[in-house]
């Protein structure tokens, strides 16, 4: 199977629980093609039972149309379409806000004015 990781807009998160079976479906919007889709391109996916209550509790915050990120895997389907698995959401936002920013002191200081250039050796 492969693995991929995808950035998208939140839409919805539907869980259904019946006969000892619990399943979740994540929504997301990704950029209209202009020929079927106009305004939004919607995208149902399947949640990998031993991530239901994990998406399901990463869901709970985001706003419709958030950014988010989604890891999947792509199981073979019927006639070799492939079926998107969601292993993993996580907000955008959250994702960059972790990211370790760049401390001007350690960046080594650029010379102002006009330098002379180089020796150049023959």
């Amino acid at each position: 199977m492969a693995r991929s990781i995808m950035e998208v807009a939140f839409l919805s998160a539907e869980k259904v629980e019946f006969d000892n079976v619990k399943l979740v479906k994540l929504f997301v919007g990704d950029e209209p093609d202009g020929k079927r889709d106009l305004g939004i391109s919607i995208l149902s996916m399947n949640v990998a039972e031993e991530a239901l209550d994990e998406v399901w509790a990463a869901c709970e915050g985001l706003d419709v149309l958030e950014p988010i990120r989604v890891t999947t895997e792509i199981e073979r389907g019927s006639k070799n379409t492939g079926k998107f698995i969601v292993l993993h959401v996580e907000p955008v936002k959250a994702a960059t806000a972790h990211a370790p920013k760049p401390n001007p002191a350690q960046q080594p200081a650029k010379p102002a004015g006009n330098q002379p250039e180089p020796a150049k050796a023959n």
